[in-house]
């Protein structure tokens, strides 16, 4: 019984801890999805605003065009409404730059996620081994299989490293090994070029 508490334990603290690190991330994403949202609301504001500024100057170019029609609008109004709009742009131009740059953070966070499952530590120093479908030894490299470790991945590890290797010769290098369900410390061998 107190095997299994201790067990149930160590299993609710693991799920824990994983559970954290997910909302830590989680967490990151929202923020800058919430940062995101905001530059793209602000920048339709800003839209809204160019619209109208270029309705606005639409008419007074009409008012210079026909004097007679009413009111009329001077050189001044003109390049007063003409900063406006200027200035409008630069901010839109700016927050366009903004979200790029958000964007740009967001794609790094997701980077670097999958570049830590998909390079395995590998080991170059030679060993012979005898797989049970060779008949004589054959030379190459002993692997311990970590967590989240895919056949292609540590086959790029070792090509990496100078050694091409590929997931084919592994494979018939062990034997039994189910390359959809790799567990976790067990150990392999990974075949030498040229064997």
């Amino acid at each position: 019984m107190k095997m299994i508490s201790f067990w149930l334990l160590i299993f609710t603290l693991a799920a824990g801890v994983t559970r954290g690190q997910d909302a830590a991330t989680q967490q990151q994403f929202d923020q800058l999805n919430g940062k995101i949202q905001d530059l793209i609301d602000g920048q339709a504001v800003q839209a809204k605003r160019i619209d109208a500024l270029e309705k606005e100057i639409g008419d007074l170019q009409d008012k210079v065009n026909n004097p007679g029609s009413g009111p009329s609008a001077g050189a001044d109004d003109l390049k007063k409404l003409a900063g406006q709009v200027q200035d409008l742009a630069k901010k839109q131009q700016d927050d366009r730059e903004l979200i790029l740059k958000e964007i740009e953070k967001l794609g790094k966070v997701a980077a670097s996620t999958s570049v830590r499952r998909s390079s395995p530590s590998v080991s170059t120093t030679p060993v012979d081994g005898t797989p049970a479908t060779i008949a004589g030894p054959q030379k190459g490299y002993e692997y311990t299989i970590q967590n989240g470790d895919t056949l292609l991945a540590i086959a790029k590890a070792y090509r990496a490293q100078g050694i091409k290797v590929t997931t084919e010769q592994i494979q018939k290098a062990n034997p039994g090994l189910d390359p959809k369900s790799l567990i976790v410390g067990k150990k392999i061998f990974v075949p030498a070029p040229g064997q």
